[in-house]
């Protein structure tokens, strides 16, 4: 029998008020129900923002090493938990295990903001008059509200509870539905390393019942959103009416340029690692190969050879790479390849969902290559979400350019190249929030900042880094004469 797994508020594990659970399915086998979730309400929601509101006075005050003291235990908790953390995550998300190595990430980012605790201040300045001090303080801003998503399912949701809770704001999060044991296992750590009760709150369930009270909800002071740009666009809409602080990170349609100077075997292992790592399933995956004309029929050559070799299978299992998450996301992925089809593009290598065996109950598809992709084909143009490459041949680095800010997002691009100028012109010219040289587009460092330009962002505050201090601290500027 699967285990039943309840709500966190106000420091107790509780069931919703509604009485209902739902099912988390293994979506390698879809056989295995991994557990049982509370199917909260907006009573359930507005109970958790009330704990929350009711602990932010006695966490805020708390003094900062104080904070991270709790922080850096979770840290520690985690860490020693982290197999059993791991194979949660790949049951319920589907990832394989290397890929559910996020888990050792989010153990880092509770250490990072462990230690930057210590540190949340201001800054002093020079007065012009004499008898005067001059100073800033970083305030905590309130209650925030998290809603993040099924993909990184343990990074994400620390990446937001981690500095929300060091720089003293207290927390209500509601993860993904279909992979919330994540979140609840890092809320179980900081539960167990002494953090006050209210301080976080968990409520699982709908995003359109619980997530939406908590980007709503009068009480509820700044929100953090990650997820698809059409949901994220009406979270930012709603949130900011009432005057809340908010940052949005949604979606992608990242590329990587391949230059004629290009290592093709690095270029390879970029795009491919890229674009079928995470099952495709990564906001910064790169779904657009743009290659240089001279080695274009080379790199489609070895790209395919790349993704035909790839070992699909069971996460646990330890493959190339897993299931998607759901049936929805699998059918997504599949109507995609039917669309690219349609408009012209030769599918070079898989589309197609592999059966019999150990895939005969799991969301299964193979790496799929596109090429002879087009700048106004739908698959060149609209976020996939799933292990789809489209090659476009380009004839020089301006037309590369171009062609790669061609598109309503801005959030991951690379090129692969031996040219520093190229390199140079790129880092600049690129229309995304993260560029790179030689490296995939997928993979960010935990302290320094991110987010993306165009649809992908708000364009308001990034995550990570110092960047997550400024985003949930409110600057105070004291004049003191004496």
């Amino acid at each position: 029998m699967s285990p039943i797994h309840r709500n966190y508020v106000d420091g107790t594990w509780t069931e919703s008020e509604t009485g209902e659970t739902y099912e988390v399915r293994n979506p390698a086998d879809t056989t295995e129900v991994v557990g049982e979730y509370q199917h909260s309400s907006v009573t359930d929601a507005e109970e958790a923002v009330a704990a929350a509101v009711a602990a932010r006075e006695g966490w805020a005050s708390t003094p900062g090493p104080e904070r991270g003291r709790v922080l850096r235990e979770a840290a520690k908790l985690m860490d020693d938990r982290s197999e059993e953390m791991v194979e949660t995550l790949v049951r319920e998300e589907g990832k394989t295990r290397s890929e559910a190595g996020e888990v050792g990430r989010s153990v880092d980012i509770f250490y990072y903001y462990a230690e930057k605790a210590r540190d949340i201040g201001g800054v002093v300045k020079g007065a012009s008059v004499t008898d005067q001090e001059l100073y800033t303080l970083k305030e905590p801003l309130g209650v925030a509200g998290l809603v993040t998503p099924w993909n990184y399912p343990s990074a994400i949701p620390a990446w937001k509870i981690a500095p929300a809770l060091a720089t003293g704001n207290t927390v209500v999060i509601n993860p993904a539905s279909i992979a919330p044991g994540p979140a609840r296992e890092i809320v179980e750590c900081l539960d167990e390393a002494g953090l006050p009760d209210g301080a976080l709150n968990l409520v699982t369930g709908p995003g359109s019942t619980v997530g939406d009270t908590f980007t709503t909800h009068d009480d509820v002071d700044v929100v953090s959103f990650t997820g698809s740009a059409p949901v994220g666009e009406m979270v930012y809409e709603a949130a900011t009416e009432d005057g809340k602080r908010v940052q949005c990170e949604m979606g992608g349609k990242n590329p990587t340029v391949v230059s004629e100077s290009a290592d093709l075997d690095r270029a390879v292992e970029v795009v491919g690692g890229g674009g079928f790592g995470v099952t495709g399933q990564a906001c910064t995956a790169c779904s657009r190969a743009l290659v240089y004309e001279g080695v274009y029929e080379e790199f489609v050559d070895r790209l395919v050879e790349y993704a035909e070799n790839l070992e699909v299978g069971h996460g646990l299992e330890d493959p190339d790479m897993g299931p998607h998450v759901s049936e929805s996301e699998l059918e997504g992925t599949l109507d995609y390849v039917e669309v690219g089809r349609q408009e012209g593009a030769t599918l070079a290598c898989g589309g197609e969902t592999p059966s019999g065996g150990e895939y005969e109950n799991g969301y299964f598809v193979e790496p799929t290559v596109f090429t002879g992709v087009e700048r106004d084909m739908r698959i060149f143009q609209e976020e996939i979400f799933g292990p789809v490459v489209g090659v476009t041949p380009v004839g020089g680095f301006e037309d590369a350019v171009e062609a790669a800010n061609d598109v309503q997002y801005g959030l991951s691009a690379s090129i692969v190249t031996g040219d520093h100028t190229e390199a140079e012109r790129f880092l600049h010219e690129s229309e995304s929030g993260i560029v790179k040289v030689n490296e995939q587009t997928t993979g960010v460092e935990l302290h320094v900042p991110f987010g993306g330009y165009k649809r992908s962002s708000t364009n308001t505050y990034r995550e990570q880094g110092d960047a997550a201090i400024d985003f949930y601290t409110s600057i105070k500027t004291v004049y003191d004469s004496y």
